[in-house]
């Protein structure tokens, strides 16, 4: 006659049993600082779910004081329906197979998504349970004190970034991924790393007169800013800025650069990280820098190469494709002038 109830009893049991059983290694799943960048970004269910996860020590001891009296109680139930052995038996594998491992495997995968569908459930528990679990819960605070936070270190961030170039599911492109993997590696370079030595830096002596001539070789150069550098190539106060000197007639007589606009400098260590050469530009407001070591210049750097550094490509405009074609044309002239001399000794040479 009690049959079809003590079932449906232990039915509710075990499912009880079951779901405190998912909801423990799920709350135990979800990181705290995850689920505030989660509720910042709008999800409701990181929201729903911090509140629950703040109280970590308390909803564990509510979860598992519940999750033990309802598996004695199946024992127990189970017992008076059955003989001692076989009772024990059949509530150890019911609540083994369907309220620990089944339920555990599903709360791995959608532990956000369950602990925000029974936060009604774990608040009703956490009641009818408050006056044993909250001095356990203000035991635990007291032993083991708040969870800590747990940030990304700069190398954990880049194997996360990568992690999206083999996932198909990924929002981020392979340009995305590559600009930030760079970004994050910029406080570990240093800005000898990007910079132009000071032997391959095109600049004007603090003597040198412009005139149209000059202009020309200007023009030709294409170089928006000209460092100024002293004769021994010591020293560098001031940089001259080609647009500036786009109303100037220069056919009718020649400048020094003391007559003209320039601009000055400042000087950095060669040993500044890249990260902070970022707000050495924005604070000094130029995109020429001049970098030193040992109280010499070492070479110059500029806004473009710090960003070519990120987006990890050169970048070129039409005039750097037109220099490069009229370099490969002066070489290609200069084999073949090589090639004629070497013919006509060989004619001269002959008897």
């Amino acid at each position: 006659m009690y049959e079809p109830l003590i079932a449906l009893l232990a039915i509710v049991l075990i499912a009880t049993s079951a779901l405190c059983s998912g909801l423990n290694v799920a709350l135990m799943a979800l990181d705290i600082t995850d689920l505030k960048r989660l509720s910042k970004l709008g999800n409701k269910d990181a929201k729903i779910a911090l509140k629950v996860r703040r109280k970590t020590h308390l909803s564990l001891a509510s979860i598992l004081f519940t999750n033990v009296a309802v598996i004695s109680a199946t024992s127990l139930l189970l017992s008076n329906f059955l003989n001692g052995v076989l009772a024990g038996l059949i509530s150890t594998l019911l609540i083994v197979v369907f309220g620990e491992i089944l339920p555990q495997a599903f709360a791995v995968k959608h532990s956000l998504r369950a602990i925000a569908i029974f936060a009604p459930f774990l608040r009703g528990i956490t009641i009818l349970t408050y006056p044993i679990t909250k001095p356990l819960q203000l035991l635990l605070d007291k032993l083991i004190g708040p969870e800590d936070e747990k940030l990304h270190s700069r190398h954990e961030l880049g194997l996360l970034i990568s992690d999206h170039l083999d996932h198909k599911m990924s929002e981020l492109d392979d340009d995305e991924v590559e600009i930030v993997k760079n970004a994050l590696q910029l406080s570990e370079k240093r800005v000898r790393e990007i910079m132009v030595p000071v032997e391959n830096v095109y600049h004007l002596n603090e003597h040198d007169t412009i005139d149209a001539a000059k202009i020309d070789e200007l023009k030709l150069e294409n170089f928006s800013r000209i460092p100024i550098f002293n004769k021994k190539k010591t020293a560098c106060e001031r940089f001259l800025v080609l647009k500036d000197l786009v109303d100037i007639d220069f056919d009718s007589r020649s400048y020094t650069l003391n007559e003209l606009k320039t601009h000055e400098t400042r000087t950095f260590g060669s040993m500044t990280a890249l990260d902070t050469m970022f707000r050495k530009f924005i604070s000094s407001k130029k995109h020429l820098l001049v970098i030193e070591k040992d109280e010499k210049i070492a070479g110059i750097v500029t806004i473009e190469d710090l960003i070519e550094e990120i987006l990890g490509h050169e970048i070129e405009d039409e005039s750097d494709v037109e220099k490069a074609e009229m370099i490969a044309l002066k070489v290609e002239m200069q084999k073949e002038k090589r090639r004629l001399l070497r013919r006509k000794k060989k004619e001269l040479l002959k008897p």
